[in-house]
Protein backbone atom coordinates (compact mmCIF):
# COMPACT_ATOMS: atom_id res chain seq x y z
CA UNK A 1 0.00 0.00 0.00
CA UNK A 2 1.28 3.96 -0.80
CA UNK A 3 0.28 6.87 -0.46
CA UNK A 4 1.52 10.25 -2.17
CA UNK A 5 3.60 13.34 0.11
CA UNK A 6 1.71 15.27 1.70
CA UNK A 7 1.83 19.03 1.91
CA UNK A 8 0.80 19.51 5.90
CA UNK A 9 -0.29 23.28 7.10
CA UNK A 10 2.41 25.15 9.20
CA UNK A 11 0.98 25.31 12.53
CA UNK A 12 -0.41 28.85 13.46
CA UNK A 13 1.47 30.66 16.15
CA UNK A 14 0.14 29.90 19.65
CA UNK A 15 -2.25 33.12 21.60
CA UNK A 16 0.09 35.73 22.84
CA UNK A 17 -0.52 37.86 25.79
CA UNK A 18 1.44 40.55 24.44
CA UNK A 19 3.15 41.41 21.10
CA UNK A 20 6.90 41.95 21.65
CA UNK A 21 7.92 44.82 19.68
CA UNK A 22 10.99 47.27 19.79
CA UNK A 23 10.31 50.93 19.44
CA UNK A 24 12.79 52.93 17.33
CA UNK A 25 13.54 56.54 19.24
CA UNK A 26 17.10 57.35 18.31
CA UNK A 27 16.71 61.32 18.13
CA UNK A 28 12.69 61.07 18.71
CA UNK A 29 10.95 62.93 22.06
CA UNK A 30 10.15 60.88 25.06
CA UNK A 31 8.32 62.13 27.80
CA UNK A 32 8.35 61.03 31.42
CA UNK A 33 6.64 62.14 34.26
CA UNK A 34 8.42 61.55 38.37
CA UNK A 35 11.06 61.58 39.49
CA UNK A 36 11.45 58.58 41.55
CA UNK A 37 13.66 55.36 41.66
CA UNK A 38 11.45 53.95 38.96
CA UNK A 39 10.18 56.94 36.78
CA UNK A 40 14.57 57.23 37.24
CA UNK A 41 15.52 53.85 35.64
CA UNK A 42 12.76 54.25 32.69
CA UNK A 43 14.01 57.55 31.70
CA UNK A 44 17.58 55.82 31.84
CA UNK A 45 16.23 53.28 29.25
CA UNK A 46 14.71 55.77 26.75
CA UNK A 47 17.82 57.55 26.80
CA UNK A 48 19.97 54.44 25.86
CA UNK A 49 17.82 54.08 23.20
CA UNK A 50 19.14 57.88 21.65
CA UNK A 51 15.99 59.39 22.39
CA UNK A 52 15.69 62.75 23.33
CA UNK A 53 14.45 62.33 27.11
CA UNK A 54 11.98 65.23 29.15
CA UNK A 55 11.30 64.50 32.32
CA UNK A 56 8.78 66.62 34.53
CA UNK A 57 9.22 67.02 37.99
CA UNK A 58 8.75 70.05 40.23
CA UNK A 59 11.18 68.93 42.51
CA UNK A 60 13.54 66.82 40.68
CA UNK A 61 15.73 64.05 42.98
CA UNK A 62 19.74 63.67 43.40
CA UNK A 63 19.29 60.45 40.91
CA UNK A 64 17.21 62.56 37.93
CA UNK A 65 19.79 65.41 38.41
CA UNK A 66 22.86 62.58 37.91
CA UNK A 67 20.98 61.42 35.18
CA UNK A 68 20.59 64.53 33.07
CA UNK A 69 24.16 65.23 33.78
CA UNK A 70 25.61 62.22 32.50
CA UNK A 71 23.15 60.30 30.55
CA UNK A 72 23.59 56.98 28.67
CA UNK A 73 22.78 57.93 25.11
CA UNK A 74 20.53 60.69 24.09
CA UNK A 75 20.06 63.51 25.97
CA UNK A 76 18.23 64.05 29.17
CA UNK A 77 16.07 67.82 30.30
CA UNK A 78 15.08 68.39 33.00
CA UNK A 79 11.39 70.33 33.36
CA UNK A 80 10.84 71.32 36.99
CA UNK A 81 7.23 71.61 36.74
CA UNK A 82 3.99 69.31 36.10
CA UNK A 83 3.67 67.98 32.46
CA UNK A 84 0.74 69.98 30.59
CA UNK A 85 -1.34 68.78 27.46
CA UNK A 86 0.52 70.56 25.57
CA UNK A 87 4.01 68.74 25.89
CA UNK A 88 3.02 65.82 24.42
CA UNK A 89 2.83 67.27 21.06
CA UNK A 90 5.89 65.77 18.71
CA UNK A 91 6.55 62.66 21.39
CA UNK A 92 6.95 59.20 20.88
CA UNK A 93 6.63 57.64 23.28
CA UNK A 94 5.23 58.49 27.22
CA UNK A 95 5.95 57.24 30.79
CA UNK A 96 4.91 58.02 33.98
CA UNK A 97 5.21 57.13 37.95
CA UNK A 98 1.69 58.23 39.46
CA UNK A 99 0.90 58.41 42.61
CA UNK A 100 -2.52 56.92 42.64
CA UNK A 101 -5.01 55.76 40.10
CA UNK A 102 -6.29 59.66 39.19
CA UNK A 103 -3.12 60.73 38.00
CA UNK A 104 -2.45 57.87 36.20
CA UNK A 105 -5.53 57.93 34.21
CA UNK A 106 -5.48 61.68 33.29
CA UNK A 107 -1.70 60.90 31.91
CA UNK A 108 -3.01 58.38 29.67
CA UNK A 109 -6.02 59.87 28.71
CA UNK A 110 -3.62 63.00 27.00
CA UNK A 111 -1.05 60.64 26.05
CA UNK A 112 -3.66 58.53 23.83
CA UNK A 113 -5.41 61.62 22.63
CA UNK A 114 -2.05 63.47 21.31
CA UNK A 115 -1.57 59.43 19.55
CA UNK A 116 1.34 58.50 22.06
CA UNK A 117 1.87 55.46 23.03
CA UNK A 118 2.09 55.07 27.15
CA UNK A 119 3.36 53.35 30.25
CA UNK A 120 2.41 54.04 33.66
CA UNK A 121 4.37 52.46 35.98
CA UNK A 122 3.16 49.25 38.14
CA UNK A 123 -0.07 50.43 36.72
CA UNK A 124 -1.31 47.74 33.63
CA UNK A 125 -4.70 48.80 33.17
CA UNK A 126 -3.23 52.40 31.90
CA UNK A 127 -0.52 51.02 29.95
CA UNK A 128 -0.34 50.69 26.20
CA UNK A 129 2.83 48.54 26.06
CA UNK A 130 4.82 47.39 28.96
CA UNK A 131 8.54 47.23 29.63
CA UNK A 132 10.32 43.39 29.96
CA UNK A 133 13.62 42.48 31.59
CA UNK A 134 16.12 43.05 28.99
CA UNK A 135 19.12 41.03 27.84
CA UNK A 136 21.49 43.46 26.49
CA UNK A 137 24.10 42.86 23.82
CA UNK A 138 23.46 45.66 21.56
CA UNK A 139 22.67 45.45 18.83
CA UNK A 140 21.64 41.88 19.73
CA UNK A 141 18.50 42.63 22.44
CA UNK A 142 16.16 40.35 24.22
CA UNK A 143 13.46 41.31 26.12
CA UNK A 144 11.11 38.86 28.37
CA UNK A 145 7.45 39.86 29.75
CA UNK A 146 5.31 38.24 31.60
CA UNK A 147 2.59 40.29 31.33
CA UNK A 148 3.45 41.82 34.87
CA UNK A 149 2.53 38.60 36.25
CA UNK A 150 5.57 38.12 38.16
CA UNK A 151 8.71 40.72 37.53
CA UNK A 152 10.96 38.17 39.86
CA UNK A 153 10.28 35.36 37.39
CA UNK A 154 11.39 37.36 34.67
CA UNK A 155 14.70 38.29 36.02
CA UNK A 156 15.27 34.54 36.80
CA UNK A 157 15.48 34.10 33.44
CA UNK A 158 17.14 37.12 32.36
CA UNK A 159 20.03 36.00 34.45
CA UNK A 160 19.84 32.34 32.79
CA UNK A 161 19.84 33.98 29.52
CA UNK A 162 23.05 36.12 30.12
CA UNK A 163 24.59 33.06 31.18
CA UNK A 164 24.15 31.83 28.20
CA UNK A 165 24.96 34.71 25.29
CA UNK A 166 27.98 36.00 25.46
CA UNK A 167 29.02 39.52 25.80
CA UNK A 168 30.80 39.23 22.26
CA UNK A 169 28.01 38.69 20.44
CA UNK A 170 27.31 42.48 20.24
CA UNK A 171 30.77 42.70 18.57
CA UNK A 172 29.24 39.83 15.97
CA UNK A 173 25.51 41.50 15.74
CA UNK A 174 26.85 45.29 15.43
CA UNK A 175 29.44 43.53 12.31
CA UNK A 176 26.06 41.95 11.04
CA UNK A 177 24.82 45.38 10.02
CA UNK A 178 28.15 47.11 9.08
CA UNK A 179 28.42 44.12 6.70
CA UNK A 180 24.74 43.82 5.21
CA UNK A 181 25.25 46.45 2.61
CA UNK A 182 28.72 44.28 1.44
CA UNK A 183 25.84 41.12 1.11
CA UNK A 184 23.42 43.23 -0.93
CA UNK A 185 26.24 44.12 -3.60
CA UNK A 186 25.95 40.09 -4.39
CA UNK A 187 22.76 40.13 -5.51
CA UNK A 188 22.19 36.75 -3.97
CA UNK A 189 18.92 35.08 -4.20
CA UNK A 190 16.77 34.40 -0.59
CA UNK A 191 18.90 31.01 -0.49
CA UNK A 192 22.19 32.30 -1.26
CA UNK A 193 21.52 35.13 1.48
CA UNK A 194 20.56 32.85 4.21
CA UNK A 195 23.31 30.39 3.79
CA UNK A 196 25.74 33.61 3.91
CA UNK A 197 24.39 34.27 7.15
CA UNK A 198 23.97 30.85 8.69
CA UNK A 199 28.12 30.59 7.94
CA UNK A 200 28.24 33.91 9.57
CA UNK A 201 26.50 32.72 12.39
CA UNK A 202 28.54 29.64 12.86
CA UNK A 203 31.87 31.91 12.89
CA UNK A 204 30.31 33.98 15.59
CA UNK A 205 29.52 30.82 17.53
CA UNK A 206 32.67 29.59 16.81
CA UNK A 207 34.79 32.38 18.41
CA UNK A 208 32.10 34.53 20.65
CA UNK A 209 34.41 36.34 22.19
CA UNK A 210 36.58 37.57 19.48
CA UNK A 211 35.95 40.90 17.57
CA UNK A 212 35.22 40.38 13.86
CA UNK A 213 37.55 42.22 11.51
CA UNK A 214 37.89 42.14 8.04
CA UNK A 215 39.32 39.43 7.41
CA UNK A 216 36.30 37.42 8.64
CA UNK A 217 34.28 39.31 5.70
CA UNK A 218 36.74 38.74 3.16
CA UNK A 219 36.45 35.31 3.60
CA UNK A 220 32.80 34.66 3.74
CA UNK A 221 32.47 36.52 0.21
CA UNK A 222 35.64 34.92 -0.63
CA UNK A 223 33.28 31.74 -0.16
CA UNK A 224 30.13 32.82 -0.81
CA UNK A 225 27.19 30.82 -1.26
CA UNK A 226 25.63 29.55 -4.78
CA UNK A 227 22.33 28.37 -6.05
CA UNK A 228 23.01 24.68 -5.31
CA UNK A 229 20.59 22.94 -2.85
CA UNK A 230 21.57 20.92 -0.33
CA UNK A 231 19.66 17.41 1.87
CA UNK A 232 20.03 17.17 5.49
CA UNK A 233 19.22 13.74 7.16
CA UNK A 234 18.47 14.58 10.50
CA UNK A 235 17.40 12.55 13.16
CA UNK A 236 14.67 13.57 15.71
CA UNK A 237 15.57 11.12 18.41
CA UNK A 238 12.62 8.85 19.57
CA UNK A 239 9.90 11.95 20.42
CA UNK A 240 10.78 14.08 22.88
CA UNK A 241 11.89 17.47 22.00
CA UNK A 242 14.47 18.24 24.83
CA UNK A 243 16.79 15.00 23.14
CA UNK A 244 17.06 17.27 20.15
CA UNK A 245 20.79 17.95 19.54
CA UNK A 246 21.68 22.03 18.82
CA UNK A 247 23.04 20.67 15.27
CA UNK A 248 20.08 19.17 14.36
CA UNK A 249 17.98 22.31 16.22
CA UNK A 250 19.91 24.61 13.44
CA UNK A 251 19.30 22.03 10.42
CA UNK A 252 15.37 22.74 11.41
CA UNK A 253 15.57 26.84 11.59
CA UNK A 254 17.65 27.03 8.50
CA UNK A 255 15.52 24.76 6.00
CA UNK A 256 13.33 25.47 3.64
CA UNK A 257 11.85 22.17 2.83
CA UNK A 258 11.43 19.54 5.69
CA UNK A 259 10.14 15.80 4.55
CA UNK A 260 9.25 14.29 7.76
CA UNK A 261 8.10 10.62 8.57
CA UNK A 262 4.20 10.09 10.74
CA UNK A 263 6.23 8.79 13.55
CA UNK A 264 8.11 11.82 14.07
CA UNK A 265 7.01 13.78 17.26
CA UNK A 266 5.16 16.44 16.21
CA UNK A 267 6.78 18.53 18.77
CA UNK A 268 9.87 18.23 16.73
CA UNK A 269 8.62 20.33 14.14
CA UNK A 270 7.91 23.48 16.47
CA UNK A 271 11.59 23.96 16.31
CA UNK A 272 11.73 24.92 12.64
CA UNK A 273 11.55 28.36 11.41
CA UNK A 274 8.01 29.67 10.49
CA UNK A 275 8.57 29.99 6.91
CA UNK A 276 9.77 26.16 6.27
CA UNK A 277 7.33 24.03 4.11
CA UNK A 278 6.54 20.64 6.07
CA UNK A 279 5.69 17.54 4.00
CA UNK A 280 4.42 14.22 5.65
CA UNK A 281 6.20 11.70 3.44
CA UNK A 282 4.83 8.75 5.84
CA UNK A 283 6.81 5.76 6.15
CA UNK A 284 4.85 3.56 8.69
CA UNK A 285 5.36 -0.37 9.15
CA UNK A 286 2.55 -2.37 8.04
CA UNK A 287 -0.18 0.94 7.08
CA UNK A 288 0.10 2.60 3.69
CA UNK A 289 3.10 4.47 2.98
CA UNK A 290 5.31 7.12 0.45
CA UNK A 291 7.59 4.64 -1.86
CA UNK A 292 11.37 5.14 -1.33
CA UNK A 293 11.71 5.62 -4.57
CA UNK A 294 9.58 8.64 -4.93
CA UNK A 295 10.65 10.53 -1.58
CA UNK A 296 14.36 9.79 -3.06
CA UNK A 297 12.89 11.72 -6.00
CA UNK A 298 11.17 14.90 -4.20
CA UNK A 299 13.89 15.34 -2.23
CA UNK A 300 16.53 15.36 -4.89
CA UNK A 301 14.05 17.33 -7.08
CA UNK A 302 13.27 19.87 -3.97
CA UNK A 303 17.33 20.44 -3.58
CA UNK A 304 17.85 20.50 -7.29
CA UNK A 305 15.41 23.95 -7.17
CA UNK A 306 18.14 25.20 -5.02
CA UNK A 307 16.13 24.52 -1.51
CA UNK A 308 17.98 23.42 1.89
CA UNK A 309 16.06 19.89 2.33
CA UNK A 310 16.11 18.53 5.82
CA UNK A 311 14.82 14.53 5.86
CA UNK A 312 13.67 14.30 9.02
CA UNK A 313 13.46 10.74 10.56
CA UNK A 314 12.54 9.15 14.03
CA UNK A 315 15.38 8.33 16.44
CA UNK A 316 18.82 7.99 14.77
CA UNK A 317 18.80 7.98 10.72
CA UNK A 318 21.63 5.70 10.52
CA UNK A 319 19.66 3.00 12.67
CA UNK A 320 17.02 1.53 10.30
CA UNK A 321 16.20 4.17 8.70
CA UNK A 322 16.90 3.27 5.00
CA UNK A 323 19.53 6.09 5.31
CA UNK A 324 22.07 4.63 2.86
CA UNK A 325 19.63 4.51 0.32
CA UNK A 326 18.60 8.44 0.40
CA UNK A 327 22.60 9.28 0.64
CA UNK A 328 23.04 6.98 -2.26
CA UNK A 329 20.24 9.17 -4.05
CA UNK A 330 21.78 12.44 -3.92
CA UNK A 331 24.91 11.29 -4.38
CA UNK A 332 24.31 9.75 -7.87
CA UNK A 333 22.50 13.26 -8.44
CA UNK A 334 25.28 15.35 -7.13
CA UNK A 335 23.45 17.01 -4.50
CA UNK A 336 25.72 18.07 -1.39
CA UNK A 337 24.90 15.86 1.71
CA UNK A 338 24.90 15.24 5.55
CA UNK A 339 23.86 13.67 8.35
CA UNK A 340 22.80 15.02 11.76
CA UNK A 341 22.43 11.84 14.03
CA UNK A 342 20.79 11.71 17.25
CA UNK A 343 19.89 9.71 20.48
CA UNK A 344 18.45 6.44 19.03
CA UNK A 345 15.13 5.24 20.48
CA UNK A 346 17.23 2.44 22.23
CA UNK A 347 18.59 4.92 23.80
CA UNK A 348 16.09 6.99 24.91
CA UNK A 349 13.70 4.08 26.07
CA UNK A 350 16.82 2.67 28.04
CA UNK A 351 17.55 6.31 29.48
CA UNK A 352 13.81 6.53 30.68
CA UNK A 353 14.09 3.42 32.43
CA UNK A 354 16.86 3.85 34.30
CA UNK A 355 18.88 0.58 32.71
CA UNK A 356 22.17 0.42 30.91
CA UNK A 357 22.10 -2.00 27.94
CA UNK A 358 25.63 -3.03 28.96
CA UNK A 359 24.84 -3.78 32.67
CA UNK A 360 27.81 -5.42 33.64
CA UNK A 361 27.82 -8.89 34.33
CA UNK A 362 24.47 -9.33 32.42
CA UNK A 363 25.34 -8.08 29.02
CA UNK A 364 28.25 -8.11 27.54
CA UNK A 365 27.42 -6.85 24.13
CA UNK A 366 24.30 -5.35 22.35
CA UNK A 367 22.83 -5.90 18.90
CA UNK A 368 19.94 -3.93 17.17
CA UNK A 369 17.58 -6.12 14.74
CA UNK A 370 14.46 -4.87 13.07
CA UNK A 371 11.22 -6.87 13.17
CA UNK A 372 10.15 -6.66 9.72
CA UNK A 373 11.92 -6.89 5.97
CA UNK A 374 10.77 -5.40 3.31
CA UNK A 375 7.80 -6.79 2.41
CA UNK A 376 6.61 -6.12 6.25
CA UNK A 377 7.13 -9.80 7.02
CA UNK A 378 10.00 -11.21 9.86
CA UNK A 379 13.56 -11.02 8.01
CA UNK A 380 15.02 -14.52 6.82
CA UNK A 381 18.55 -14.00 7.54
CA UNK A 382 18.17 -13.24 11.73
CA UNK A 383 21.19 -14.68 13.69
CA UNK A 384 19.19 -16.90 16.01
CA UNK A 385 21.82 -18.03 17.95
CA UNK A 386 22.97 -14.92 18.17
CA UNK A 387 19.59 -13.68 19.63
CA UNK A 388 19.65 -16.87 22.47
CA UNK A 389 22.83 -15.76 23.92
CA UNK A 390 22.17 -15.26 27.24
CA UNK A 391 24.96 -12.34 27.04
CA UNK A 392 23.63 -10.19 25.15
CA UNK A 393 20.81 -7.29 25.08
CA UNK A 394 18.54 -7.26 21.98
CA UNK A 395 17.04 -4.29 21.16
CA UNK A 396 14.19 -5.42 18.59
CA UNK A 397 13.06 -2.10 16.22
CA UNK A 398 9.67 -2.30 14.12
CA UNK A 399 8.66 -5.49 15.71
CA UNK A 400 4.45 -4.87 16.01
CA UNK A 401 2.96 -7.52 13.67
CA UNK A 402 6.06 -9.99 13.76
CA UNK A 403 6.66 -10.55 17.32
CA UNK A 404 5.23 -13.36 18.33
CA UNK A 405 6.54 -15.22 15.19
CA UNK A 406 10.09 -13.48 16.59
CA UNK A 407 9.83 -14.70 19.75
CA UNK A 408 8.62 -18.07 19.00
CA UNK A 409 11.76 -18.61 16.50
CA UNK A 410 13.42 -16.98 19.50
CA UNK A 411 12.74 -19.91 21.73
CA UNK A 412 12.99 -23.05 19.28
CA UNK A 413 16.86 -21.21 18.88
CA UNK A 414 17.20 -21.82 22.79
CA UNK A 415 16.54 -18.45 24.22
CA UNK A 416 15.21 -18.94 28.21
CA UNK A 417 11.52 -18.23 28.15
CA UNK A 418 12.06 -16.92 31.20
CA UNK A 419 14.91 -14.30 29.94
CA UNK A 420 12.99 -10.95 30.95
CA UNK A 421 11.89 -8.47 27.86
CA UNK A 422 10.01 -5.00 28.18
CA UNK A 423 7.90 -3.08 24.99
CA UNK A 424 7.93 0.53 25.13
CA UNK A 425 5.31 2.19 23.01
CA UNK A 426 6.47 6.07 22.34
CA UNK A 427 9.67 6.22 24.17
CA UNK A 428 9.84 9.56 26.25
CA UNK A 429 6.48 10.88 25.13
CA UNK A 430 4.63 12.32 27.18
CA UNK A 431 2.10 9.63 26.18
CA UNK A 432 4.85 6.37 27.13
CA UNK A 433 3.92 3.17 27.97
CA UNK A 434 6.06 0.50 29.36
CA UNK A 435 5.07 -3.61 29.10
CA UNK A 436 7.48 -5.81 31.00
CA UNK A 437 7.23 -9.42 31.28
CA UNK A 438 8.94 -12.25 30.47
CA UNK A 439 9.87 -12.87 26.56
CA UNK A 440 7.67 -15.88 26.13
CA UNK A 441 4.83 -13.90 27.48
CA UNK A 442 5.86 -10.21 25.91
CA UNK A 443 3.72 -11.12 22.82
CA UNK A 444 0.21 -11.65 24.47
CA UNK A 445 0.62 -8.98 26.77
CA UNK A 446 1.75 -6.35 24.11
CA UNK A 447 -1.10 -7.27 22.12
CA UNK A 448 -4.04 -7.00 24.75
CA UNK A 449 -3.50 -3.32 24.73
CA UNK A 450 -3.71 -0.71 21.81
CA UNK A 451 -0.50 0.34 20.04
CA UNK A 452 -0.33 3.78 18.65
CA UNK A 453 3.27 4.93 19.17
CA UNK A 454 6.37 3.17 17.47
CA UNK A 455 7.36 0.46 19.95
CA UNK A 456 11.07 -0.74 20.39
CA UNK A 457 10.95 -4.47 22.36
CA UNK A 458 14.35 -5.01 24.26
CA UNK A 459 15.53 -8.37 25.38
CA UNK A 460 17.99 -9.52 28.17
CA UNK A 461 18.80 -9.67 31.58
CA UNK A 462 19.40 -6.30 32.35
CA UNK A 463 15.84 -5.58 32.76
CA UNK A 464 15.53 -8.30 35.43
CA UNK A 465 14.44 -5.60 37.37
CA UNK A 466 11.29 -4.70 35.52
CA UNK A 467 10.05 -7.85 36.58
CA UNK A 468 7.96 -9.02 39.63
CA UNK A 469 9.21 -11.36 41.77
CA UNK A 470 6.87 -14.26 40.71
CA UNK A 471 8.63 -13.78 37.11
CA UNK A 472 11.90 -14.46 38.36
CA UNK A 473 11.94 -18.11 38.96
CA UNK A 474 15.14 -20.10 38.07
CA UNK A 475 15.94 -22.73 35.75
CA UNK A 476 13.62 -26.25 35.98
CA UNK A 477 11.53 -24.78 37.97
CA UNK A 478 7.68 -24.41 36.81
CA UNK A 479 7.23 -20.92 35.48
CA UNK A 480 4.82 -18.23 36.90
CA UNK A 481 4.66 -15.15 34.93
CA UNK A 482 3.49 -11.83 35.96
CA UNK A 483 3.00 -8.26 34.26
CA UNK A 484 5.39 -6.01 35.77
CA UNK A 485 4.04 -2.60 34.37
Amino acid sequence: MTRAPEHIRTARIAPLSRLPAFFALDGKRAIVAGSGQAAVWKAELLSATGAEVEIFAPEPSDDVLALASAPPRGRVVIHRRVWTVCDFDGAAIAVADCPDDKAAAEFAAAARRAGVPVNVIDRPAFCDFSFGAIVNRSPLVIGISTEGASPVFAQAIRAKIEGLIPQGFSRWAAAARQWRPHLRALALSFRGRRTFWERFTARAMAAPDRAPNESDLSALLTNAPGETGSVTLVGAGPGDPELLTLRAVRALQSADVILFDDLVSKDILDFARREAKTMLVGKTGHAPSCRQDDINALMVSLAKSGRAVVRLKGGDPMIFGRADEEIAACRAAGIPIEVVPSITTAQGAAGRLLVSLTRRGEARRVQYITGHSRGGKLPADIDWNSLADPAVTTVVYMPTQTLPELVSAALKAGLDPRTPAVAVVSATRADERVTAATIADLPVRLAAQPVTGPVVVMIGRAFSDHLQPAAREPAGEPRGVRLAQ
